[in-house]
């Protein structure tokens, strides 16, 4: 249970699109069974390319659609060869002619955009694609980018809190993007509500380059840095980098600079575990930059994954131990209030309708 959660509250919104996966996860002919908010779904796709996701039990004994076969255009139950379609209905029962009405599982709508499969578990009426956040790094060609998926063991709110203070980088990342203690507790924190989430802004002028900015850039002096995260459920986007002292790292000349932006996809699989799709794009493209800009990010994530998994673990030995905030966590603060109305909403049968932020 999440700090500010009381018994019989929901856990998770399920109205809005959460990240499924990368559409390159997916071949053709081929499913994947994952669980989303405490449900088992298969996704798969047919020989004509078409995604579904499905309800991960076939409607005759219940057996995990995942464990079957697809063929053509169904998927079909390796028990009892009942074959589905991609909306969720029985089309062929082997032992019989008549297919009864009942013979249908739940589907739910999912769409592929920007390389990302985008899935939506609450009440199909409101999935609006238009409502899909964008994010046009991953079709840009002035920008190079490379992803993964990581299975944390540990609630998706501690991820968002992680995302949204980069305050612990001179802590947890000392060898690839983190820098001067000092510097990043007195950079001051500004964080703002929006209509659709939150934004946060950390400027931090003439600082020593961490070790993964100068490997990719190879710079010499100080830099001027930024750090710039939009927060929309139910991912995040996190604008890096840096520029040379006075060279227009605040006035919109970056392109000469290192440039980094990271897309952060957070979707619960239960109160305890958390699929995490990221990506971190590049606008360096020398060479093999892109791919030691995210070696290195990796390694950071890893450290990260390794922080939330224990703290999971203290939580859950101490259940009722108070949790304070600092300075810091004015952004991770606003993101829960921001959760929590949207929870409040969806009990109320209001669901709410955020709009999605520009990239």
């Amino acid at each position: 249970m999440i700090a500010g959660q009381t018994q019989g509250q929901a856990r998770y919104p399920f109205d809005i699109w959460y990240v499924a996966g990368w559409s390159d996860e997916l071949k053709v002919s081929e499913r994947i069974a994952r669980t989303f908010l405490d449900l088992p779904v298969v996704l798969f796709r047919t020989a004509g390319g078409e995604v579904s996701a499905l309800e991960d039990r076939c409607c005759h004994r219940s057996m995990p659609l995942s464990a079957g076969v697809v063929d053509g255009e169904i998927l079909r139950c390796s028990y009892h060869g009942l074959e589905y379609a991609t909306n969720g209905r029985c089309t062929r029962i082997p032992s019989q002619d008549k297919i009864p009405p009942s013979a249908r599982v739940r589907s739910f709508p999912l769409v592929e955009k920007d390389a990302l499969l985008w899935i939506w578990m609450g009440d199909a009426a409101l999935a609006d694609p238009m409502k899909i956040p964008g994010h046009n790094y991953h079709s840009d060609a002035e920008w190079a980018w490379r992803s993964a998926h990581y299975p944390v063991k540990g609630n998706w709110q501690l991820l968002i809190d992680n995302l949204m203070d980069l305050s612990h980088l001179p802590y947890i990342h000392p060898n690839t993007i983190g820098g001067n203690p000092e510097l990043h507790f007195k950079t001051k924190t500004e964080a703002s509500r929006l209509e659709s989430g939150v934004r946060v802004q950390r400027h931090m002028p003439a600082s020593v380059p961490p070790p993964t900015y100068v490997a990719a850039k190879g710079f010499t002096g100080l830099v001027d840095r930024w750090q710039e995260i939009e927060f929309e459920l139910s991912i995040l986007r996190i604008h890096t980098g840096g520029c040379d002292v006075g060279t227009g790292a605040y006035d919109g000349q970056r392109a000469h600079g290192l440039a980094m932006v990271g897309f952060h996809g957070i979707t619960p699989e239960s109160d305890k575990t958390t699929h995490y799709f990221w990506s971190m794009a590049t606008n360096v493209l020398d060479n093999d930059i892109p791919d030691l800009v995210f070696e290195q990010t990796a390694r950071t994530f890893k450290e990260d994954q390794d922080v939330l998994e224990l703290q999971q673990q203290r939580m859950e030995a101490f259940p009722d131990a108070p949790i304070i905030d600092i300075a810091s966590d004015v952004g991770g603060r606003m993101a829960r209030q921001f959760i929590r109305k949207l929870l409040i909403a969806e009990q109320n049968g209001n669901a709410a309708e955020p709009q999605a932020i520009a990239t």
